[in-house]
Order: structure tokens, then C-alpha cells, then sequence
């Protein structure tokens, strides 16, 4: 009882807005330390979800509830404290932002007077070029070709500093941000389905976490159609989820099909998520067997080039 106590004391003292960004909720505007976005509780259209960053916590205006991170988790969850606190054990360190908690609320507080933004602004956009991301790209096994099918060049600007990323857009003009150090994203965030041939479903839609590992696919229905056999053999739409967050929202979309080939980590969430769909509905398949040694499916084609110690080493001069 007490370890319980001390967990959700620690787990009030994150900071909520970097933790609501991990889970895929991005404010939608800043006004001093209030930041608002789209309720994570439900459906609507205009951001009524604030969260006050010095103070650390929240009320939806539309439910008239609010208090502090852990009333947020027992909500989002729907559970008591000791499934919330077990399920938020098994949330990837991604999600949690350990950097950001414990924090003393001093530290969040000068966080927000030294850039009341702390949003990305998307700047440009061009093909890929730049010689940095390319090898980063090597660096995740990714032939460039493949990259700028589906991926831009951005500049995008964080706390007033200029960076360039690869971009894979969302069709609400939101991006997933990536480079050798930086892993993040612009709002709005949502997923992405792409479809194989314009004005119709294909048979099957395959779902994966992130568009690393969408490429990673792609990768491997060009170099190694065997294995991409494994995953389907008839034509595929592809939903890539930009958050696992976004799962649950993504259902109604990803049922129109028939069959829905799971692609997601391997690590505890992912896993926990392909359970509970296989568990309501016989149209979900798990095909991350292919990677069953592996956190992902990125990882897997890593593994199958093998070492590149010459590209390791420019990747650590970037």
C-alpha cells in the first residue's frame, strides 16, 4: 500500500502536458501555462481539455472533471488504482518521458516562462537530400528510394532553435519528425491509411505503430518478398498509427475490412494491444511473429543486413 502511495505521488509530479504528448494528444493552442487540446476522455471537435502547466493539472470543460495526472489515468483507463498503476508500469519509457518526472514544479514553471510555446512549427518542406538523414536512414536499413515515396525533407523549429527531420505526413497536415537525435511530431497528430489503389478498400489493411516500421515493410516487399508472403499474400491498404494511443480511436476505420494483419512491437503495449484485439474480433491477425526475436520490425530488417560498422560510424559524427 505505501509503494502505491509513494508510485502515484511520483506520478502526479510529471509533467502532464509532456506525458499527454507521448500518448499522442498535442495541444492545439497556448495561452500562458494553459495549454488546451482535444479531450483524451472523448469525442469532439473544438480543444476543451486544459491542462495548466504550472499547477500540473487539468479540467475538461466538457465533463466539468479535472484534478491531477493519476485522476487523468483513471479515467482514460476506465480502472481502479491498482490496474492504473500496473498498467502504467508497463507504458514504454517513450510514453513516459523520464526525463520529465519527477520534476520540481520550479523546473516546470521556468520550462514555460522561458518559451510559452514549446510547439513545433513546421517551417519547409523538400525531397530528401540532406547527406545526415540519409545515413540515418542506412542506419535503420532504409533504401532512400523507398523513404521518398512516402517521407519529406522539413525544417521545423522547437524552442526557437531551427532542425531538419524526415517528415511523414498526416492528411490533417500534422508530421512525424525524425532524425539521428530527435524523435517527435507536429500537430495535428493522427494516423494514416494508405491505400493500394484509389476508390476502393483492398482485401486486407495492415497495421503498424510507426512509419519507421512502415518503411521497414516496404523494404522488405522489395528486397525479400518471402517473407512480406508471410505478412499477406493478397493486396494490402496500410493504417500506420503514429501513436498506439490512437489504436482504439482507429478500430472503427481498420473494421471495414475483413481481414487486419497487426504489425505492432513487440514490447509490453504492443503486445497488450494485439491480445485484447484478437480477444473481440476474429478479423484482427497477429503477424508480428515474423519478428519474434526482435522489438520491432525495423530491428528484424536491421538484423537481416547485419552489421554496417563504417555507417555506425559516420551516424556518430552527425
Amino acid at each position: 500500500m505505501e509503494s502505491s502511495v509513494k508510485l502515484c505521488r511520483q506520478i502526479n509530479q510529471m509533467d502532464m502536458v509532456d506525458f499527454l504528448e507521448g500518448l499522442g494528444f498535442i495541444p492545439n493552442k497556448i495561452r500562458g501555462n494553459d495549454y488546451w487540446c482535444l479531450s483524451p476522455l472523448r469525442e469532439e471537435k473544438t480543444a476543451s481539455f486544459k491542462v495548466n502547466r504550472t499547477k500540473n493539472v487539468w479540467y475538461d470543460h466538457g465533463t466539468g472533471q479535472g484534478g491531477g495526472v493519476v485522476d487523468f489515468l483513471l479515467k482514460y483507463w476506465n480502472c481502479a488504482v491498482g490496474e492504473m498503476l500496473q498498467r502504467f508500469s508497463s507504458l514504454d519509457a517513450s510514453y513516459k518521458h523520464p526525463d520529465h518526472w519527477p520534476g520540481p514544479r520550479q523546473d516546470v514553471e521556468k520550462k514555460t516562462l522561458q518559451n510559452e510555446g514549446g510547439k513545433i512549427i513546421i517551417r519547409s518542406q523538400s525531397q530528401l537530400t540532406d547527406p545526415a538523414l540519409i545515413r540515418y536512414l542506412r542506419s535503420r536499413g532504409i533504401p532512400l528510394q523507398v523513404a521518398r515515396q512516402y517521407c519529406c525533407q522539413v525544417v521545423f523549429e522547437l524552442y526557437e532553435k531551427r532542425q531538419l527531420a524526415i517528415g511523414f505526413k498526416n492528411e490533417a497536415g500534422g508530421f512525424e519528425l525524425r532524425n539521428a537525435q530527435f524523435k517527435g511530431s507536429s500537430s495535428p497528430k493522427r494516423p494514416v491509411l494508405l491505400h493500394q489503389e484509389a476508390g476502393g478498400l483492398a482485401k486486407e489493411l495492415t497495421v503498424l505503430e510507426g512509419f519507421i516500421s512502415f518503411l521497414s515493410l516496404k523494404t522488405l516487399e522489395n528486397s525479400r518478398p518471402d517473407l512480406a508472403k508471410k505478412i499477406t499474400e493478397n493486396k494490402t491498404d496500410y493504417m500506420i498509427l503514429n501513436s498506439l494511443a490512437l489504436f482504439e480511436k482507429s478500430r472503427g476505420q481498420m473494421e471495414k475490412y475483413g481481414t487486419i494483419n497487426l504489425l505492432l512491437d513487440r514490447d509490453k503495449m504492443g503486445l497488450t494491444t494485439t491480445g485484447k484485439a484478437l480477444a473481440q474480433s476474429l478479423q484482427y491477425r497477429d503477424k508480428s511473429g515474423l519478428y519474434q526475436e526482435h522489438k520491432d520490425l525495423n530491428d528484424f530488417l536491421k538484423a537481416l543486413r547485419g552489421p554496417d560498422k563504417s555507417q555506425e560510424k559516420k551516424i556518430g559524427r552527425i
